[in-house]
């Protein structure tokens, strides 16, 4: 009964990750996609996308830390993982789910669910470059314009070797408009026996353990719940063991906005600190009243030291 934290681009990198995973209840995580064109990328990108990998790939709550590659060239792809595999990364995944229009049109991600043999080449190329044995997984959505091709897709996967499938309940066409389609994981694991992890739409502890059921999986992944609920992980281990569970409070998480944001200041700089607050507050606004709240006070805020500040007294005026 595994929970994973999705890889969202621009959202769950590793200074959202280390803040999730410390506050519980998440076992694996993957990182943001590496795009992976026709080159041998440096050492640097891949220590850029998971600092984890100088922590033994792993978060400093322990979690370990899957490097996520996007792209459509089997020999860059093999080359590109196993780089990312000698540096420490304890799996490698392969992005075959974005929705994403640039990436699609660059041939990637989604797209590449029109191709079932494309799939097998890519997938059967990355695990024979992965000699030292690192686990190779792939995330897939049901398909790109409709679902015809989702068995052959993830059968594919499965004969060209890879040891784990997450795959996202919608088509890219459905993008992320609910619901998500759980019994059409179902569906697909009873035609493959390799491992299948649940993804799409779980926002709540009622939605995970429906997905479970529709799903027929143990394992689920959730992405936009947990940043908009970061106890959501553990709620849910709790609650299916019969456990009891403390729900964050508001002054506890605007302890975690205030690290967010700083720790964001520091590595990406004054815009993408303030728009990675402004950002988190409207997700945390579906579970917290309070954020809705305090967003608007900061929504034309443009200096991050205006927002500092208001965070610094609005903490004060909680304790």
């Amino acid at each position: 009964m595994r929970i994973f934290l999705a890889p969202m681009d621009g959202l769950t990198d590793d200074i959202m990750r280390q803040i999730l995973t410390r506050v519980g209840g998440i076992d694996v995580c993957v990182t943001e996609f590496v795009r992976i064109t026709n080159t041998l990328l440096p050492k640097k990108v891949f220590y850029r996308a998971s600092p984890e990998l100088l922590n033994g790939g792993k978060t400093l709550a322990g979690v370990p830390v899957r490097m996520q590659l996007l792209g459509s060239d089997p020999v860059c792809l093999a080359e590109n993982a196993a780089l990312a595999a000698s540096l420490g990364a304890p799996a490698i995944d392969l992005n075959f789910g974005c929705p994403a229009k640039t990436v699609n049109k660059s041939n990637g991600g989604a797209v590449l669910l029109t191709d079932p043999e494309n799939l097998f080449n890519i997938v059967k190329a990355v695990k024979a470059g992965l000699q030292d044995g690192t686990p190779l997984t792939a995330k897939m959505r049901l398909g790109y314009e409709d679902k015809s091709l989702a068995l052959a897709c993830a059968s594919a996967i499965e004969e060209a070797g890879a040891d784990e499938l997450i795959v996202h309940a919608r088509t890219k066409t459905e993008g992320y408009r609910p619901p998500a389609y759980w019994d059409w994981i179902a569906r697909i694991r009873e035609v493959v026996n390799l491992p299948v992890v649940a993804n799409g739409e779980v926002w709540s502890v009622e939605d995970y353990l429906r997905c479970k059921e529709q799903s027929q999986c143990s394992d689920v992944m959730i992405g936009r719940g947990l940043i908009s609920n970061p106890n959501l992980a553990k709620q849910c281990k709790l609650l299916v063991d019969g456990e009891l569970f403390t729900p964050l409070v508001w002054p506890e998480v605007v302890a975690l906005l205030i690290e967010f944001f700083n720790n964001t200041l520091e590595k990406m700089g004054e815009k993408h600190a303030t728009g990675r607050i402004k950002q988190w507050l409207r997700y945390l606004s579906r579970e917290f009243p309070e954020a809705e709240a305090f967003f608007l006070t900061v929504r034309q805020d443009k200096t991050p030291q205006l927002i500092s500040d208001k965070l610094s007294i609005y903490q004060a005026n909680l304790i």
